[in-house]
């Protein structure tokens, strides 16, 4: 029989049933097969994928959505790959239009890397900031923290919840209540009693990503992240806003090198909601 065309394949919701296949494709592309965090945006939000008749997926990606369940007010697009056997046909871009007109009129936004970035362009998306991914060791140094830090418990999440809401600027409590199954560390900064900033450090391959980071200035945000440190062995890994350019010099100083830079788009909206000025990490670039 012939191979059906791939523009007559038709485009799904993913499962976790899918997960090997999905990261069989990250495998297929270079990237690392992030099985954990596969299987965290499938369960927190939708997947959508083409199976490829021959095994596997041509293609998939994944929606985060943000805000009341019957009208969200935000949607992050991540993961969108595109099988190498199946590349520059024209794939990612029905798989794109076909999400972009599935969140019919809710405001949308992606991490874009240099290579995906003229798609998203041609599909509407506007740069509206960037962020820069470092990674390495943390090196203790310098004067302590002066901001008090301490693991998070089941007491402090209406308080996280509360914090998160105001700086993300979209309700995002699917995700926010996963995060202690999904962490290995979750820390909150606190002062006289009141909680000013938290973060977590998730597990990925061989390193630990560092976000969410949310924070009320920057030596908070240092003081969680060095509180992270201390308690892994491995690499850290972090996206941060390029507005913050004070905790980039620092994270730089304590043996975290730059790897790549990402644009920030948006659809639909001119910029993010929220206070960025206290938004410095994303949980993960896939779910904005």
């Amino acid at each position: 029989m012939p191979t059906p065309s791939l523009t007559s394949l038709p485009i799904r919701r993913l499962t976790l049933r899918d997960l090997t296949a999905c990261a069989d494709l990250s495998e297929n592309r270079g990237w690392p097969r992030e099985e954990h965090k596969w299987g965290f945006l499938l369960t927190a939000g939708k997947g959508y994928g083409i199976d490829d008749p021959d095994g596997g997926l041509v293609s998939a990606c994944t929606v985060t959505e943000y805000g009341p369940h019957d009208r969200p007010s935000l949607a992050a697009i991540g993961m969108v790959l595109v099988a190498e056997r199946h590349a520059r046909q024209g794939v990612g871009r029905r798989l794109m239009r076909h999400v972009v007109a599935e969140l019919g009129t809710t405001p949308l936004t992606l991490h874009a890397t240099p290579y995906g970035r003229p798609l998203y362009e041609e599909l509407g998306f506007k740069t509206t900031g960037q962020a820069e991914m470092v990674r390495g060791r943390f090196t203790p140094g310098g004067p302590d923290p002066r901001i008090a830090t301490r693991a998070a418990t089941a007491e402090d999440l209406a308080a996280i919840l509360r914090l998160d809401e105001e700086v993300f600027g979209a309700d995002r409590t699917h995700v926010i209540t996963r995060l202690p199954a999904f962490t290995d560390h979750l820390r909150v900064a606190e002062e006289d009693g009141r909680l000013i900033g938290y973060a977590a450090a998730w597990p990925n391959m061989d390193t630990h990503v560092v976000g969410p980071l949310i924070a009320r200035d920057t030596e908070t945000a240092k003081a969680l992240i060095a509180s992270l440190a201390a308690r892994t062995d491995r690499p850290l890994r972090t996206d941060i806003d390029v507005r913050h350019e004070e905790l980039l010099a620092w994270v730089g100083e304590h043996g975290l090198a730059s790897v790549s830079h990402n644009a920030v788009m948006t659809y639909g909206i001119t910029e993010l909601p929220g206070d960025w000025n206290r938004r410095f990490a994303p949980l993960t670039v896939a779910a904005g």
